[in-house]
């Protein structure tokens, strides 16, 4: 119960921490909505003064030549002062009868000849405005040079709009011909450029700049930190309010801040909402962990009181596991033993043969029998760490590697073991080598052994045991300890199944070793002075 009253205050905190947490986030929204639509409209009527200084400039132009434009967009210097524009461009109206004569000026200077797009014969029409010059001059603003705006409704609803009003006008949304095949929404801002000053003048063209929206967007979002805000431009005069360009921090479902944007006599909407990442504030995840751990502690009274019956049940459960133990170990020593006799009687008799001497027959005995003792000391001798493949099949057959009557082959490159993977391979090694002594081809002269490894993969090593020359091999009429030990407890032990085939020409077995890496199994590191820790 009291547990369960400091839990509930306890969560009764973090909701009212949660909330004020909500409402000042809200706040915040709200706050930085208000700035970036004051930065948007102030890009927005940067953008329209330079329009409008340009086409003060070129109505008193008999001719907008190259370089008078290149000169008038340079001292604008765009890189500082028109951020999220593509550019200023110049499209003057242009004639059907005068087609032919502005593909020539504009296809001068230029490699290969340019032409409207699209042409008079794709879709007549008496009126165009194709773009002439679009600074600054690369390859994406290239690909816009001589695409009439006028043949697009879009385009020239604003165009009509912008010269009716004389006045900067934005379009609704479009693809900008500068995506050359892509699908970014972008809008475009057209001022027109009359001849003379007087009543009754006539339209001489449009100076104008493309937006990519997502561009505009960020361009405008650098003036604000919203890192922790995600933002939405949409087009307010559409009917579907088609989105122009959305930042990558926005998620759609969560609630959102709204604010109409003036751009270029044109409404707009801005949405605004929290990419804060849900989830608990730190506050209450202090909160939190603070009363849970009050709660706990007043719980360790109780705890205490029944530590003891559980220390108790773990000695129980521990002595029943090292009785376990103590009976497997039995059962696998009295194994090892018969086997180790026996492999012993073999050497004996194996020496006597062709011994000539007793002097011979007993060195030869002394070298055999201390090599059965060296599988364990090779993984002493490692600290029981990696062991090689071949270190483990030589010190399982050093004592039938020095009869002459006999051929051992091994053959592999280097490859580590973990220290039981190596001590089950050596189990197995040593019982085929233990069978081979008593029934196959080392029981007799001439007889040899192959021991092939490979690695499978980074993980997996192969290794084949091949025995030939010896006695015809049968089919064991009843399964023995050492077949049951090769194929159940290694197979168990290193996680894949042995192949034990007993075929006429000789005993063959195919074993799958894990390679491991030394993270996987080391227990202990050795620090300074040698104490492991």
């Amino acid at each position: 119960m009291i547990f369960a009253l400091v839990t509930a205050i306890t969560v009764l905190s973090v909701f009212s921490i949660e909330r004020g947490e909500l409402e000042r986030d809200a706040a915040d929204v709200s706050r930085k909505a208000q700035a970036m639509t004051s930065a948007i409209e102030r890009r927005a009527y940067t953008s329209s003064a330079y329009l409008r200084a340009g086409a003060a400039l070129f109505s008193t132009q008999e001719d907008v030549t190259p370089e008078l434009f290149r000169r008038f967009v340079a001292e604008l210097r765009l890189d500082a002062n028109y951020r999220g524009a593509e550019g200023i461009g110049w499209a003057p109206v242009v004639g059907a009868e005068q087609v032919a004569a502005f593909e020539e000026r504009l296809s001068a200077s230029r490699v290969g000849n340019k032409s409207v797009v699209p042409s008079l014969e794709q879709r007549p029409r008496e009126i165009l405005t194709p773009i002439l010059y679009l600074q600054p001059d690369t390859m994406r603003n290239r690909r816009a040079l001589g695409y009439d705006m006028y043949s697009e409704p879009v385009r020239r609803k604003a165009m009509d709009l912008a010269a009716a009003n004389d006045r900067p006008t934005a379009s609704g949304p479009i693809v900008l011909v500068q995506e050359g095949g892509g699908d970014a929404v972008g809008f475009l801002i057209y001022m027109p450029v009359f001849e003379g000053l007087s009543t009754g003048r006539d339209l001489k063209g449009f100076i104008y700049s493309p937006f990519n929206a997502s561009q505009f967007l960020d361009s405008a979002g650098d003036l604000v930190s919203y890192e922790t805000v995600g933002a939405r431009l949409r087009d307010g005069e559409a009917n579907d309010g088609a989105v122009l360009a959305q930042s990558e921090a926005w998620i759609e479902g969560r609630p959102t801040v709204a604010r109409e944007v003036s751009v270029a006599n044109r409404r707009m909407l801005l949405e605004v909402q929290s990419a804060r990442v849900e989830g608990l504030s730190s506050m209450s995840m202090i909160t939190l962990l603070f009363g849970l751990a009050v709660a706990s502690l007043l719980m360790l009274v109780s705890r205490l009181l029944t530590q003891q019956t559980l220390e108790d049940r773990r000695a129980i459960i521990w002595f029943e596991e090292q009785n376990s133990i103590r009976n497997s170990l039995t059962r696998e020593l009295n194994h090892r033993v018969k086997n180790t006799l026996a492999n012993v009687l073999s050497i004996i008799s194996l020496t006597k043969r062709r011994s000539d001497s007793l002097d011979e027959f007993a060195e030869g005995l002394d070298g055999r029998i201390r090599a059965l003792s060296a599988t364990h000391d090779l993984l002493t001798q490692s600290e029981w760490g990696t062991t090689p493949i071949r270190s483990v099949v030589e010190v399982e057959l050093a004592p039938y590697a020095r009869d002459e009557d006999q051929k051992l082959e091994l053959v592999g490159p280097h490859t580590e073991l973990a220290p039981n993977d190596a001590l089950s391979l050596g189990l197995a090694i040593h019982e085929l080598a233990t069978n081979a002594a008593k029934f196959g081809s080392l029981s007799v002269p001439g007889g040899s052994v192959t021991v092939r490894w490979s690695q499978v993969n980074d993980t997996l090593a192969k290794i084949e045991w091949v025995e030939s020359g010896g006695p015809t091999v049968c089919m064991p009429r009843r399964r023995g300890f050492g077949t049951d030990l090769i194929e159940k407890i290694v197979a168990h032990e290193l996680r894949h199944p042995v192949e034990l085939d007993f075929v006429p020409e000789g005993v063959r077995c195919t074993l799958l070793v894990p390679v491991r890496e030394p993270s996987e199994f080391e227990l202990r590191k050795k620090g300074p002075g040698g104490r492991g820790h």
